[in-house]
């Protein structure tokens, strides 16, 4: 049986994957499916909020600008141990330069990447602002919880409607 685990326990846990896991995986829209990139990125002061800085020659940056629906998967490697994930929805935007939070967060982002810097010159690179406001992540077996943007620190482990799961 899995170990009760309060909502401070997971926020802790969440802290630790973020700090520790260093991309993520973006998932855009093509063509009405699912596309998968890895990408580097910071969040805010909580999860409805990831900043990335992405190319707009590449093609994820394409499908955003075309249909702005992602999804990020955050998750660490493939262990011997229980290997959290994380899944958040939401809307995609270009984080205008002139934004009062722009400069707080290039510092952010370049704190971490500090790689990075020379991009932040390139014509064609944009920080880009997640606007996540459905939250899943899973620690184990029988530990899944959800978060959303009213109490993004508050996890509530997650219910199954069984009649919806029930297949016809």
């Amino acid at each position: 049986m899995a170990t009760a685990l309060t909502s401070e326990n997971v926020q802790d846990a969440w802290s630790d994957l973020v700090d520790h896991v260093r991309t993520a995986v973006l998932l855009t829209l093509r063509n009405g499916r699912p596309f998968g990139s890895h990408v580097p990125y910071v969040f805010g002061p909580d999860w409805t909020r990831a900043y990335l800085h992405l190319s707009r020659l590449a093609l994820h940056t394409q499908h955003l600008l075309a249909e702005p629906n992602v999804a990020l998967f955050i998750a660490e490697p493939d262990g011997p141990d229980k290997n959290p994930l994380a899944n958040l929805q939401g809307e995609a935007a270009v984080l205008s330069p002139d934004a009062p939070s722009y400069g707080e967060i290039r510092k952010r982002y370049l704190e971490r990447f500090p790689q990075a810097d020379m991009m932040f010159g390139f014509g064609d690179f944009s920080l880009w602002e997640l606007r996540l406001d459905d939250a899943h992540f899973v620690l184990g077996f029988g530990q899944a919880f959800v978060s959303t943007t009213t109490a993004p620190a508050r996890w509530v482990h997650q219910k199954v409607d069984r009649v919806a799961a029930r297949k016809d």
